[in-house]
């Protein structure tokens, strides 16, 4: 039983994550209106980015920063 409280937990922190990622995602898709219209193309392709390649690319540099500490 404790397991499976312990999981759900996991799920909802997971969750919550991804929330407040999305959220960000599109404040900054709304302040790609701001700038001017040339940067506009490249300001809403960098806010596109979806939560599991964020999640993807972040622990590649955890894990590149990590490696490299142990290097030092």
């Amino acid at each position: 039983m404790r397991s499976m409280m312990i999981v759900v937990l996991l799920m909802l922190v997971a969750c919550s994550k991804q929330s407040v990622y999305d959220s960000m995602r599109n404040d900054a898709r709304w302040d790609c209106d701001t700038v001017p219209l040339s940067q506009q193309k490249e300001c809403r392709e960098q806010s596109s980015v979806s939560y599991d390649d964020y999640e993807r690319e972040r622990q590649e540099l955890l894990n590149s920063d990590a490696s490299s500490d142990v290097e030092d």
